[in-house]
C-alpha cells in the first residue's frame, strides 16, 4: 500500500505515489479501461489524482469525475489546472487572466463532479497576465471554497518566489509545485528544490520514469516496441523523443543490476528514486492497463541506500540534463492564442 507525505508546510497529507491522466483519459485508452485504472488506484490505497482541464481538451476531467463517482469525497485529494488552451481556443480561453481562471474553475468543478478541488494548480507562468492578477484569482477561489490549495506547475525559482510573496500578502499561500523530475531530468535541483524547500513548497514531480524510457522497454539499435508511447502519434512520440537516443538507453540497461539488487523493476526503481528527495511530496503516474498501477505502487516506501545511489549517478553520467535554465526555455513566452 501507498505511503502518504505532506504537501509543503500545510497540513494536506497526500499519497507519495498520485495518480494522473495526462496522455491517457479521453485519448489514449477507453473510458472503461480509464475507469479499472483509477479503481486500480483505489485499491492500491492512492487518494490522489492529478489532471488538467487541457487533457484531451477537457475530456480528461470528465472521464476522472465519472471514474471517481461514488467514492467518499473527503477521502479524496483531486488535483487539476488551468493555464492551456481549452474549448473552441478563443482569446480569452487561455492563460492566467481572472477571466479564464474564474470560468476554468468552474468548468473543471463540473466536469468533476465535486464542489472543490483540493489543489489548483497554474499550469505554466503567463508572461502576458499581471502577477498580481493571477494570485487575487487565486485568492478568491480559495475563500469561495472552490480549491483548497493553490499550486504551479514548470515555474522557474525566481517565479516561484514571486508568487509565494504575493499569495502571503493575499492571505494563502503556495503549497507545491509540479515540475517534470527524473534520473535523466533533474533541472529543479540547482534553483527550484532549494527555492522550495525554504518556502515550505512540495515537488509533485511528472514523468518519473522519463516517458517510459526509464522502463528500460526502449533498447538501443532495436525497434520501437508497437504500441508504445514512442510510437504515439497523438503526442506521446513528441514527448519522448529528447530520450531517444542510444546512449541514453544503453546506460539505462545498465540500471538493471542495481534494480535487481533492490528487488524492483526497473519502473520501480525510477519511481522510488524520486522520493528519495525529500521536498518531493508524490510521483504521478499514469497508466493504460491496471497491473500497471499496482506495479508502480510497489515503489512507494523503497529506501535506496546511499551507495546505490552513487551507483545510478555514475552508470547514467553524462546524459543527466541538470541544466536549470531548461525550466524558462520549455515555457511559453506568450499564450497559445
Amino acid at each position: 500500500m501507498v505511503n502518504y507525505r505532506y504537501l509543503g508546510n500545510s497540513g494536506l497529507k497526500i499519497s507519495e505515489i498520485t495518480y494522473g491522466n495526462w496522455l491517457t483519459h479521453g485519448s489514449q485508452v477507453e473510458n472503461e479501461t480509464a475507469t479499472k485504472c483509477v479503481h486500480a488506484a483505489l485499491d492500491a490505497g492512492i487518494t490522489s489524482f492529478d489532471t488538467a482541464d487541457v487533457y484531451a481538451n477537457t475530456k480528461a476531467e470528465q472521464v476522472l469525475g465519472d471514474a471517481l463517482k461514488g467514492q467518499r469525497r473527503a477521502s479524496l485529494e483531486i488535483f487539476t489546472k488551468v493555464y492551456w488552451p481549452t474549448g473552441p481556443g478563443g482569446p480569452n480561453d487561455t492563460g492566467l487572466s481572472r477571466k479564464h481562471i474564474m470560468e476554468s474553475i468552474n468548468g473543471s468543478l463540473t466536469r468533476l463532479g465535486t464542489d472543490y478541488v483540493d489543489l489548483y494548480q497554474a499550469h505554466r507562468y503567463d508572461t502576458e497576465t499581471p502577477l498580481e492578477e493571477t494570485m487575487q484569482a487565486f485568492a478568491d477561489i480559495v475563500r469561495q471554497g472552490k480549491a483548497l490549495y493553490i499550486g504551479v506547475s514548470e515555474w522557474t525559482a525566481e517565479q516561484i518566489r514571486a508568487g509565494h510573496a504575493l499569495s502571503k500578502e493575499l492571505g494563502f499561500q503556495l503549497v507545491s509545485s509540479q515540475p517534470q523530475y527524473s534520473m535523466l531530468w533533474r533541472v529543479i535541483e540547482d534553483e527550484v528544490v532549494p527555492a522550495s524547500a525554504e518556502l515550505g513548497i512540495s515537488q509533485i514531480v511528472w514523468s518519473p520514469v522519463a516517458q517510459g524510457v526509464l522502463t528500460g522497454k526502449y533498447k538501443p539499435g532495436a525497434p520501437l516496441p508497437e504500441g508504445s508511447r514512442a510510437t504515439d502519434s497523438k503526442g506521446g512520440a513528441n514527448f519522448i523523443k529528447r530520450f531517444m537516443h542510444d546512449d541514453v538507453l544503453e546506460r539505462v540497461q545498465q540500471l538493471t543490476p542495481v534494480a535487481d539488487e533492490l528487488g524492483l523493476s526497473l519502473a520501480q526503481l525510477a519511481v522510488a528514486w524520486v522520493l528519495q528527495n525529500k521536498n518531493v511530496a508524490a510521483a504521478l503516474i499514469g497508466a493504460s492497463r491496471p497491473e500497471q498501477v499496482a506495479e508502480n505502487v510497489k515503489a512507494s516506501g523503497v529506501v535506496i541506500p546511499a551507495e546505490l545511489l552513487a551507483r545510478i549517478d555514475t552508470i547514467l553520467g553524462g546524459v543527466v540534463e541538470r541544466d536549470p535554465a531548461k525550466t524558462a526555455e520549455g515555457a511559453p513566452a506568450s499564450r497559445a492564442v
